[in-house]
């Protein structure tokens, strides 16, 4: 974890290449793959025979990967937009408190008293 100052320089530096990151989104897309995995295990797993009978009659295995792709984009979108807007918050946040501090000493000493 990168100290206040570290990451407020990297964001400062960095923050419209990471809003379209490709590195985030893949992580968000391999989480929204899990959830897509675990949709299909409950499906196959027969643990209520009814809903496991209805979709094997009315589902088309098509029907279920397009599902699970839309899914995924989904959950990797919004993974990313969040992921950013966390940084951002925590940037906007020091940012802040920068100023703060620097009103309260405008002649620049950092004597403390």
């Amino acid at each position: 974890m990168r100290t206040e100052d570290e990451f407020w320089i990297y964001w400062k530096e960095n923050r419209m290449r990471e809003k379209h990151s490709a590195r985030i989104f893949i992580r968000g897309l391999s989480a929204g793959f899990a959830v897509g995995a675990l949709v299909v295990a409950f499906i196959f797993s027969g643990w209520y025979e009814r809903a496991t009978m209805v979709a094997n009659a009315k589902m088309s295995a098509l029907v279920l990967f397009i599902g699970i792709m839309l899914l995924s984009f989904f959950v990797a979108f919004f993974y990313r937009k969040f992921y950013w807007e966390m940084q951002e918050q925590r940037y906007l946040e020091i940012t802040a408190k920068k100023n703060k501090q620097a009103q309260m000493q405008p002649n620049g000493n950092t004597t403390n008293l």
